[in-house]
């Protein structure tokens, strides 16, 4: 069926009492979006910022008394329209927008519905539904890059942050022995196992666990897409999952914050040259 959408047009001061009084006059959900191309990339921890200017869009039954609502909302000042939502087959509509990647000459990923391009390739087949990590994002492109061209014949990883587990996949793919995936979500771990078992992998080769019960372990690749901030306070337990010698990957950092998170790593890391995607970078060091 068909639905009715009120879009309003915000500063960031009033959109979150817009917000709830959309709520309150019976939308059955509210968008908040950006409304003129002022990216927030990374909040700092415990804040919630809005854009400037602020798309707020509130979807409604179509049967719903548009008149009614706009009484309850004329206390504020709206630059705001109504439009109809045509009803669409939603599940498709959202897996018509992922395709598969190249990650390298021989290295896709690939989302579960569709066939392989280069079915003697390396393909990671992904359910992107379940957790981040898609390959679709610069960081998570870049991560699958630079793994795609390493040899992890026999090596033992850790994924920390793994979501979706795509790089503990990826490198299970690429030879691993054994990978560990680690992450505060524990849909995160179910997105792992299921895209494990997906992949054809032995469970018993890629395990999963909330940070408290992560074992100790000597990783040859130590892989982490989150964000900076994270990633600097997480250099003592990074440091120590990964053994001498042994390769560290880092994203979901911006170009302005990689020396940042570089100088939290070292002396005990010795960095390769940048890697960058837009705005976001790849860093890669050995540990010493």
């Amino acid at each position: 069926m068909p639905w009715l959408q009120l879009k309003i047009n915000a500063s960031r001061d009033s959109a979150g009492a817009l917000e709830d009084a959309l709520i309150n006059s019976g939308a059955l959900s509210v968008t908040l979006q950006d409304n003129a191309d002022q990216p927030i990339l990374e909040p700092a921890l415990g804040e919630t910022p809005l854009w400037q200017e602020t798309r707020i869009t509130g979807l409604y039954a179509a049967e719903v008394d548009t008149a009614i609502i706009d009484r309850q909302l004329q206390r504020f000042e709206l630059d705001a329209y109504w439009e109809q939502l045509e009803d669409k087959d939603w599940e498709r509509e959202w897996m018509n927008n992922y395709h598969p990647i190249q990650c390298g000459h021989d290295f896709w990923i690939c989302p579960s519905w569709l066939e392989p391009p280069e079915p003697q390739a390396i393909n990671l087949m992904l359910d992107p539904g379940l957790a981040f990590g898609t390959g679709t994002h610069p960081t998570t492109f870049l991560c699958l890059q630079w793994l795609a061209e390493q040899d992890a014949s026999n090596l033992d990883i850790v994924d920390y942050g793994c979501g979706s587990g795509i790089l503990a996949i990826g490198a299970m793919l690429k030879g691993a022995k054994r990978a560990i995936g680690v992450d505060i979500d524990p849909q995160a771990l179910i997105a792992t196992r299921e895209n494990s078992r997906r992949n054809g992998l032995d469970p018993a080769t890629v395990e999963v666990y909330m940070p408290s019960a992560c074992p100790e372990f000597g990783a040859d690749i130590t892989l982490a897409n989150i964000l900076a901030g994270p990633l600097a306070e997480l250099a003592p337990t990074l440091s120590a999952l990964t053994k001498p010698g042994g390769l560290l990957c880092l994203s979901g950092v911006l170009n302005t914050q990689a020396e940042t998170v570089m100088a939290a790593y070292r002396p005990q890391f010795e960095f390769e040259p940048v890697r960058q995607k837009e705005e976001w970078v790849c860093l890669v060091g050995r540990k010493l």
